[in-house]
């Protein structure tokens, strides 16, 4: 596989321009370095244990035999041409100048790195434009994404399997089915059409090198509308929705705004995470729009478990066993979620903090693949303890009739 430089130009300031002759060569030297993650101690050196340098300084050039004003280079035990150090020069008082369109044969699977380095201090404030392009063997994929074509294929099939089983039970007792029933429906085909959706862009991507702006921002949409409703159909099936109450009343425009401001805060994240340019965002930009995508799931959490709670308290006070085992069964699923989230943050954390280098690059898929599984096991619980019968609609009925009575009652009163 390789890497190549195209359209790569430089422009340095024009006091730094103004400083050179037109008619000296080399007036200006920046370096192109490229190196393996494992060699990034071949480049760059310490003298008499100091300050790690790249550069060469005047002590290093006499104890190390560098070059004054260049990058230290230590060639590789493994392959002397490893680390590669490519030069381009300004000629004369030019204010810009361009690299070759030059190809790089990458013989080694690895994490390779590439600065665009300058030692002399006249040209700072350089700027350039340009691109590279990056291509492994099976694609131009970035090895770390390259598992998650496969892995989406897999999903698929996944959710196929529980949408064939649940769409059997839906048809089956179609006039028994509940509209908390109709919302789970509408969840498994959101996460089936997204789980496509994902595959065609990662396909797309691996075989152009650029990824389709249409089919990303459609599919970080749809994602967005998935986890939104996944998350309204918990709260509402917390809050005894279908169960112990036929609807959500007062509560219903709160939960309604709720799911818009979650649909917002996830989109605006996704859309900015991966429509454009992979990874080509600041720490502390993703980090303000990390904050309130957390904070909102934390809220959910919070009121999920109060709403949960309340319920399990009133199947106890009215002792309708069959339904308080349902529910017990359902918060020790979401706990374990819980948990299970909780553990895998910590687990995130630690494996970005121990990994600067990104040197487990191909373990790094698992990081995004483990929240969809959570997400489907959930939906595979709640589709086991809420799949269709034909008592549903009858629990329904008689829990409308016992109200009925009840007032009567109080009206004969």
């Amino acid at each position: 596989y390789f890497f190549r430089f195209e359209n790569i130009t430089f422009w340095r300031t024009q006091a730094a321009a103004d400083e050179q002759s037109d008619k000296e060569h080399g007036t200006g030297l920046i370096q192109a370095v490229i190196f393996e993650a494992a060699d990034r101690n071949n480049i760059g050196g310490s003298a008499y244990g100091g300050q790690r340098s790249i550069c060469c300084t005047p002590d290093l050039a006499k104890l190390e035999g560098c070059k004054q004003g260049e990058v230290i280079r230590i060639p590789s035990s493994t392959d002397s041409k490893w680390p590669m150090v490519l030069n381009i020069y300004f000629g004369g008082n030019d204010l810009s100048t361009s690299m070759d369109n030059a190809k790089v044969p990458i013989m080694k699977t690895g994490m390779y790195n590439l600065f665009f380095i300058a030692c002399d201090p006249k040209l700072k404030g350089t700027t350039m434009s340009g691109k590279t392009v990056w291509k492994n063997p099976d694609g131009y994929l970035p090895g770390r994404m390259a598992p998650l074509k496969k892995f989406y294929v897999y999903m698929m099939i996944a959710y196929l399997l529980l949408s064939a089983i649940w769409f059997s039970q839906y048809v089956r007792f179609w006039k028994d089915i509940l509209l908390l029933q109709h919302c789970i429906t509408a969840v498994i085909g959101l996460g089936l059409f997204e789980m496509i959706l994902w595959y065609f862009d990662y396909s797309n991507f691996n075989s152009t090198g650029m990824r389709p702006v249409v089919i990303t921002t459609w599919v970080v949409t749809v994602g967005a509308i998935r986890k939104t409703l996944s998350r309204l159909l918990i709260l509402s099936v917390s809050m005894g929705y279908g169960v112990v109450r036929p609807t959500l009343g007062g509560l219903t425009s709160k939960v309604l705004l709720l799911g818009a401001t979650y649909f917002l805060a996830s989109e605006l994240l996704d859309i900015t995470e991966y429509v454009g340019t992979i990874n080509d965002i600041s720490g502390r930009a993703r980090l303000f729009l990390v904050l309130p995508d957390a904070f909102l799931d934390a809220f959910l959490i919070l009121w999920i478990f109060t709403s949960l709670s309340k319920t399990l308290e009133q199947l106890q006070v009215k002792r309708i066993s069959a339904k308080l085992d349902l529910y017990r069964k359902f918060s020790n699923a979401l706990a374990v979620a819980v948990i299970a989230s909780v553990a895998w943050i910590t687990f995130e954390v630690y494996f970005k903090a121990t990994d600067p280098f990104n040197e487990r690059w191909q373990s790094a898929w698992i990081i995004t693949a483990f929240w969809d599984i959570l997400s489907f096991a959930l939906l595979c619980v709640i589709c086991y303890l809420w799949a269709p019968s034909q008592s549903s609609q009858r629990d329904m009925h008689t829990r409308k009739m016992s109200r009925t009575n009840l007032m009567m009652k109080k009206l004969n009163l």
